[in-house]
C-alpha cells in the first residue's frame, strides 16, 4: 500500500515549502518508498487524519499514522530496516537530534526573517489572512517590519554556518561520505528559503551552498522538482 504524505502547500499545490515536510520528502526518497502526496493548507491541518497533529508532516502507512518529521524518520527506519538507513545507529539518532535543535535555533529564525512576506504571498486569501494574523501576533510586529531586518542580519547568519563549512572541508555530507537524516534537517531549512524567496542566503562559492547543491541532486533530483523562487 502506498504511503499517504500530508504536505504543506499554499495556493499552488506544486510548490510545497515547509522545511519539516521537506525533511520527510527526502527521508522517503532516501528509503526508496513511494508516497502519495496530499496537498494540505494551513487551515486544513487540524482535519488531517482526524486531528492527529497541529502540524504537518503526517504520514499514513497502512494502519499506522505518524506525525512530526523526526518521528516519521524513526518510524521509517524501524519499519523498513532492509532499506538504506536514515541514522546509521543510535549515535546517528543522537547526532540528528543535536542538528535538529541547532537548525531550528540558528537557521530557522533567520530564514523566517527573510521569507515571511514571500510565504504570506504564497497563500490563498483565507490562509494568507491566518498566516499574517498568527505570525504578527507571534512577532509582535508587522511581517514587513520583520523582513526589513534581513539585510542587517545576513552577515551574522552566514557566520553562524562556520561549523558546517569546517565539516565540509573534510567530508561531503553531515552524515559523512553519504547523507543521513541529519543532512535532510538542514537541507529542509535551506530548501524552505529557496522555494519561498529569491533572496540570496549564500554565495555560490560557499561550501555550504555547494553541499546544498549536492543535496538538491540526491535521489534523482528530488529537491529540484520544485523550482527556486524567482
Amino acid at each position: 500500500m502506498t504511503i499517504l504524505f500530508y504536505d504543506l502547500v499554499g495556493h499552488d499545490t506544486q510548490r510545497p515549502f515547509s522545511p519539516h515536510c521537506w525533511k520527510t520528502k527526502m527521508a522517503l526518497a532516501h528509503k526508496g518508498l513511494d508516497a502519495t502526496k496530499v496537498p494540505t493548507r494551513f487551515l486544513e491541518v487540524p482535519k488531517v487524519e482526524g486531528g492527529v497533529s497541529k502540524t504537518v508532516p503526517v504520514i499514513r502507512d497502512g494502519d499506522r499514522v505518524v506525525a512530526d518529521s523526526f518521528a516519521i524518520a524513526l518510524y521509517l527506519d524501524e519499519a523498513y530496516p532492509e532499506r538504506p538507513t536514515l541514522f546509521s545507529g543510535e549515535g546517528g539518532k543522537a547526532m540528528a537530534r543535536f542538528i535538529e535543535r541547532w537548525s531550528q535555533l540558528t537557521i530557522h529564525p533567520y530564514v523566517a526573517t527573510v521569507a515571511l512576506t514571500d510565504l504570506n504571498a504564497m497563500q490563498d486569501e483565507t490562509n494568507a489572512r491566518y498566516f499574517r494574523e498568527s505570525r504578527e501576533q507571534s512577532y509582535g510586529k508587522r511581517l514587513e517590519d520583520v523582513v526589513a531586518g534581513r539585510d542587517a542580519g545576513l552577515a551574522g547568519f552566514r557566520a553562524s554556518l562556520k561549523p558546517l563549512r569546517s565539516m565540509f572541508s573534510y567530508q561531503p555530507f553531515i552524515g559523512g561520505e553519504a547523507p543521513l537524516f541529519a543532512d535532510y534537517i538542514v537541507f529542509g531549512a535551506l530548501q524552505w528559503a529557496r522555494i519561498a524567496s529569491p533572496y540570496r542566503l549564500l554565495e555560490a562559492d560557499d561550501s555550504v551552498a555547494q553541499w546544498f547543491e549536492r543535496c538538491l541532486d540526491l535521489h534523482g533530483g528530488t529537491g529540484r522538482q520544485v523550482a527556486a523562487a524567482a
